[in-house]
């Protein structure tokens, strides 16, 4: 047993890993984690840029592919294999968990963020290629993205919505996912879904525009953006997910969408390595980690419920960052755009780079 059990079984909260690399699955490091406690995998464009372009685990099948496939569709039957070994090893955690955990999480092409009905089109043909109760397809939360979001659950398919910085956007996503809901007839169990709203990556922004302010009301702040608004997010989660219009979908079988604190890896290294994994455990939640500091957490993290502590002062915090003209809806606005823009540069440098060692492996 480790603290990841401990974190489980004592809070309710489940430990993810954030990573996927083909030496992982096959040398058993990954079957190990699952082991020592991890109960879910979550994947992105950038992940996949360095686990096959800075190795040459793939080769081998690249250059088989490459016979009867475009560089592109090459990649995404790579990318395909790698999911669906990892979701076999998964599958006997998402069976014992009853379809609580066990989710195996893979992108869309950054592309299609800003464009609904290819979101709609991509995600379907996803889980139809893959068939695996334990698939979560992740759809970024761009405006664009919210309806396809609720499209997606409408028509019974379980959806990880990634790249959520904002309280009112994740908000939306709530709705989307209760819509879908509504949208259904009959039993609603075997739909999944996770809202995963990204906590470091706001602290690097705030931080910024703080330092820039440079009062000596703003440096206090500093580092205490992102806990505090993901600790608005829970209490919102708390919010909805309970009532009348909740209870009649619980009564069909519908699971909530459990919040998952995505990019917890500390960026400051002047912040304790543990900071967004220490400050935001309780139960239905997830928190999906790189590998660093998932073995950080077994070392020695805290197990403690601490996500709903402090709930007032996350929200003067938030207060005081924007009465220093610091606008949230602003950061969360910045962040979203950077955030497509670095997965849609993964992927373009991928396909490059694999475009590249095909021409080499033509001559």
């Amino acid at each position: 047993m480790t603290r990841l059990h401990d974190l489980y079984d004592q809070q309710g909260q489940s430990p993810w890993i954030d990573n996927l690399t083909r030496t992982g699955l096959r040398s058993g490091h990954l079957a190990r984690l699952v082991a020592d406690g991890v109960r879910g995998l979550t994947s992105n464009p950038t992940i996949f840029q360095k686990a096959i372009a800075g190795s040459s685990d793939y080769d081998e099948q690249f250059q088989s592919l490459l016979r009867a496939h475009p560089v592109e569709e090459a990649y995404w039957k790579m990318v395909f294999d790698d999911i669906q070994e990892a979701l076999a090893l998964l599958r006997p955690v998402h069976e014992a968990s009853a379809g609580c955990d066990g989710f195996v999480s893979l992108e869309l092409a950054p592309a299609l963020a800003h464009d609904t009905e290819a979101s709609v089109e991509a995600a379907r043909s996803f889980h139809e290629r893959l068939d695996s109760p334990n698939l979560l397809v992740k759809i970024p939360g761009t405006a664009e993205g919210v309806p396809a979001i609720q499209a997606m659950i409408g028509e019974g398919r379980s959806i990880n919505v990634t790249l959520i910085f904002s309280l009112p956007r994740y908000a939306e996503v709530i709705e989307a996912y209760l819509a879908g809901l509504e949208a259904r007839t009959g039993d609603l169990s075997g739909i999944a879904s996770v809202a995963s709203f990204f906590v470091s990556r706001v602290d690097t922004e705030v931080d910024r525009r703080l330092d820039e302010v440079g009062s000596p009301e703003a440096l206090p702040l500093r580092g205490k953006a992102a806990v505090a608004q993901a600790k608005l997010a829970y209490a919102l989660f708390c919010q909805r997910f309970s009532g009348p219009r909740w209870e009649a979908l619980a009564a069909r079988g519908a699971s909530v969408q459990r919040p998952l604190w995505a990019s917890t890896s500390t960026k400051n290294p002047a912040y304790p390595e543990l900071l967004y994994v220490d400050s935001l455990i309780g139960p239905n939640t997830v928190n999906t980690m790189p590998e660093a500091t998932l073995a950080a957490f077994v070392d020695h993290g805290t197990v403690q419920r601490t996500v709903d502590d402090a709930v007032e002062e996350a929200t003067e915090t938030l207060a005081r960052i924007e009465d220093l003209g610091i606008s949230m809806a602003e950061v969360a606005t910045t962040l979203e755009s950077e955030g497509v823009a670095s997965f849609v540069k993964s992927f373009d440098e991928l396909i490059q780079s694999l475009q590249d060692k095909a021409n080499d492996l033509t001559a």
